[in-house]
């Protein structure tokens, strides 16, 4: 799609689709079989400032606005979700938020290395037991002195075995929201342990662990933001992060577009190219305007975040649909390609398989209508 770019957006565009052109498309499937991107990879972006995209200079970011944020985020995406998480989850949710609430003495210790690519963050949120109902976490941090024990488990957590830090989420006081307080914790701590998932259905190149924190102590100066607080600092970067998963989204149903187009223009059945016959038209055009579609809802959201308006309700209805946008562009790729579309030796069901968690995490599809639905009826079915 050509929507007019200004010229400092359209070279940052060129910029991140040549390099994952050259970088990461070639190498895509061999790391998907791996079940590991090559870790030199993460140099090479923050070499081009896309590991700190937002983050202010002084802090060792690259500045920019969060437009410039979802344009390289698309291009990332059309190359392999993997990548694209990795920044998500190390940029969009913990240097962002540490930006955003952190003190100047932990912006001064950790954006500068995670801009940098010197270090890593995860985000550890999400627990064995709890998954969307994050208000409701059972890891405890429990106040003694200057310094707090942190015990529990957290699931699924992106760059997990790969993070120099995390951004952690405990039970600080009684239930609900308003008990949750988050913390920085090194993650070279004693007492952390970490487990890699592997056989993952798609992400497979993405380091997902499980996290365990045994009596973990950090000072008080590892809490972001106020006590009993945590629950927003979470919330605000979910909203962001929404963004985020939607970007990588659109980025996922452009590879389904130009592979389908690609394929659809040079195989031939009963003597013409399949391009040639009706229904895969229809494919394709399907294809084609969910890419336009997610693109302008995720568009919206950078818009707003840039113009300091509100941005949650447009973030989750961008979220919502790119998904399942993403799904389904990937499922009619496939369609497509046929039976070949269902080997690796191809692109296509990489591309299925990356996209069906994106309906899942950070909020399932279902979290979202509901949140879209309470943002218009004021009315909370969500508990």
């Amino acid at each position: 799609m050509d929507l007019a770019l200004d010229e400092e957006h359209a070279a940052l565009r060129r910029l991140v689709a040549d390099f994952t052109d050259r970088h990461i498309v070639p190498h895509a499937a061999q790391w998907d079989r791996a079940e590991s991107v090559d870790r030199g990879v993460i140099k090479r972006l923050a070499e081009l400032g896309l590991l700190g995209l937002t983050i202010p200079e002084e802090h060792g970011g690259s500045g920019g606005d969060h437009f410039a944020y979802v344009l390289a985020l698309e291009e990332l995406g059309r190359g392999d979700s993997a990548v694209r998480g990795i920044v998500s989850v190390t940029l969009g949710l913990v240097a962002k938020s540490i930006d955003a609430h952190g003190t100047e003495e932990q912006k001064r210790a950790w954006l500068p290395r995670l801009c940098s690519g010197d270090a890593l963050g995860c985000f550890a949120l999400t627990e064995p037991d709890t998954g969307t109902d994050a208000a409701n976490l059972a890891m405890r941090a429990v106040r003694d002195g200057e310094h707090w024990v942190l015990t529990g488990t957290k699931m699924f957590i992106t760059n997990g075995t790969w993070a120099d830090v995390a951004l952690l989420f405990a039970r600080s006081g009684g239930p609900g929201h308003r008990g949750v307080t988050a913390f920085l914790v090194p993650l070279e701590s004693a007492g952390v342990g970490r487990r890699e998932i592997r056989g993952k259905l798609g992400l497979r190149g993405q380091a997902t662990a499980q996290l365990t924190f045994d009596a973990v102590r950090v000072p008080d100066s590892a809490r972001l933001g106020e006590e009993g607080r945590g629950f927003s600092v979470a919330m605000s970067a979910l909203a962001k992060g929404r963004m985020s998963v939607a970007a990588g989204c659109v980025g996922i149903a452009e590879a389904a577009l130009r592979h389908a187009v690609r394929h659809a223009t040079e195989r031939v059945q009963f003597g013409k190219t399949i391009a040639h016959h009706q229904l895969v038209q229809e494919l394709i055009a399907d294809i084609a305007t969910d890419v336009a579609a997610a693109r302008l809802l995720t568009w919206r959201v950078a818009d707003l975040i840039d113009r300091g308006q509100p941005f949650a309700q447009e973030s989750s209805m961008a979220k919502l649909f790119a998904s399942e946008a993403a799904v389904r562009a990937a499922n009619n790729a496939l369609q497509i390609f046929g039976g070949y579309g269902y080997i690796d030796e191809y692109p296509v069901g990489k591309l299925v398989r990356d996209a069906r968690v994106m309906t899942l995490y950070e909020g399932t599809s279902e979290l979202q209508k509901l949140l879209i639905g309470r943002a218009h009826t004021g009315v909370n079915a969500i508990a």
